[in-house]
């Protein structure tokens, strides 16, 4: 339905467009012939907006494609050149024994020519193109204000003190640690994972070091659990002292976790994250549980692809595999 308002919108602009620059010739009676060549040149500038419109500028027009975007725009004007001269020296030379340029013309005369009759519907749609894309930046930037401010009013709806929960977690544990050695261990990963989510910096990022000991705490509070059938490979290379936006990693093994098969010796879920310069690549597979009852989705790929569009645009990629048997997520990120 959106596509069909715009093509609505495209072909009353074209019609109110062509009624400006024929109507006083329709209104005079001039012949088709008289007008073959006004015909000809707007048809072959209409071709080139939509070029233009549909293929260079979306394609071209960003940082680090301004070779691209060149080498587009002069094809586009050679498309103009020859469209010109098929019509208007070939095909009405055929049809109606007449041209537009005399014999005499020299080729550079033409193509000089040409070039300045077409670099107005090289402009044109350069600003249609940026008008739609403001609009749609715009649009965008109203639906995430309102959607930053519903989650706002849900955290505060849903809001336990933090920070009190953490300080009464330390008192369990002391009072545990006489009782039990693994209760009071369990309580002391459940605090550490609290004490890193109440750890925050302005530009919302930790040092990937963090994350790490994050990730360990939760597998060691999973393994408490689940011991001694609980099997999971987990592996990390190359940290120094990179960042990463907080909590980006733990999603994809909670969801591993939730899904998949924990107890399998031979088919451990296996994590593995590797740093190779400011390349953050981040693997987690694990053999799908078909015994689960509990479908629901955990932290879905949904709310994470968003949060990576938001925080790395265009400097990541998340790929999903699925064979029927295991299930891999992949993370890469320039950080």
């Amino acid at each position: 339905m959106k596509r069909t308002k715009v093509v609505i919108v495209h072909i009353a602009c074209w019609l109110t467009v062509l009624a400006y620059l024929y109507g006083e010739e329709l209104i005079k009676g001039v012949t088709l012939r008289e007008s073959a060549f006004s015909i000809s040149m707007n048809f072959i500038q209409i071709i080139e907006f939509y070029i233009c419109y549909l293929w260079v500028y979306p394609n071209f027009l960003k940082r680090g494609k301004i070779p691209h975007l060149i080498a587009g725009l002069i094809l586009t004007i050679a498309v103009f050149i020859a469209s010109r001269y098929l019509i208007e020296q070939v095909l009405y030379d055929h049809w109606f024994g007449m041209t537009n340029y005399s014999d005499d013309t020299t080729l550079s005369k033409y193509i000089t020519d040409n070039i300045y009759y077409s670099l107005a519907f090289l402009v044109v749609p350069a600003a249609v193109y940026s008008i739609q894309q403001n609009f749609k930046t715009e649009i965008a930037n109203r639906k995430l204000k309102a959607e930053v401010v519903k989650s706002e009013l849900a955290f505060l709806k849903s809001q336990i003190n933090p920070h009190f929960l953490y300080n009464t977690l330390n008192y369990v544990y002391s009072l545990a640690i006489p009782v039990s050695d693994k209760i009071a261990n369990a309580i002391l990963r459940l605090s550490d994972l609290m004490r890193y989510t109440l750890n925050e910096s302005p530009d919302g990022k930790v040092t990937l070091s963090k994350e790490v000991e994050y990730l360990e705490s939760y597998i060691e509070l999973f393994k408490m659990r689940f011991e001694p059938k609980f099997f999971v490979d987990f592996s990390a290379e190359g940290i120094e002292h990179q960042k990463v936006a907080a909590l980006m990693l733990i999603p994809f093994v909670e969801n591993a976790f939730k899904h998949g098969v924990l107890n399998d010796e031979k088919h451990p879920i296996r994590i593995k994250l590797k740093i190779n310069g400011k390349r953050l690549s981040f693997e987690v597979s694990n053999k799908i549980n078909r015994g689960q009852k509990d479908h629901a989705s955990g932290v879905g790929l949904v709310n994470i692809q968003r949060r990576l569009d938001l925080i790395y645009p265009d400097q990541h990629e998340l790929l999903v595999s699925n064979n029927g048997n295991t299930y891999k997520t992949t993370l890469i990120l320039n950080i």
